[in-house]
């Protein structure tokens, strides 16, 4: 019988800022390795509060998205781009208005008041 390798399934996550950073029913932005991310906390969302997508708009090549309208669009969690109004699922990051763009996202979670992001 074989081992799994306990190396396999670790996590590398980095802090980004304080939960008391978080803005209720919206966004703010935070820097990850030269990346700008944009979280969002939705308290008492489905199953997930707490999402971090990729802060860069490609229609408008801007970094707005942190500052963009939180909605939900046929069940799905959505956050519209502020300036051309694409709508991107918080979940995944898929485009609805143009199926070949998605936005990066990132594991995220809490750990005793710090917001973590996921770097694998």
């Amino acid at each position: 019988m074989s081992q799994a390798n306990p190396q396999r399934n670790l996590t590398t996550w980095k802090g980004v800022c304080s939960e008391t950073d978080l803005v209720s029913n919206s966004g703010v932005v935070v820097w990850l390795d030269g990346a700008q991310v944009a979280l969002f906390y939705l308290p008492g969302a489905q199953d997930q509060t707490l999402f971090a997508i990729d802060n860069h708009d490609p229609e408008s090549g801007a970094n707005v998205i942190g500052r963009g309208l939180i909605g939900s669009i046929k069940g799905d969690l959505v956050v519209a781009a502020p300036i051309y109004k694409q709508h991107y699922r918080l979940e995944d990051g898929q485009c609805l208005e143009a199926p070949d763009q998605r936005l990066r996202v990132w594991p995220v979670r809490l750990n005793a008041g710090v917001v973590e992001l996921a770097l694998d």
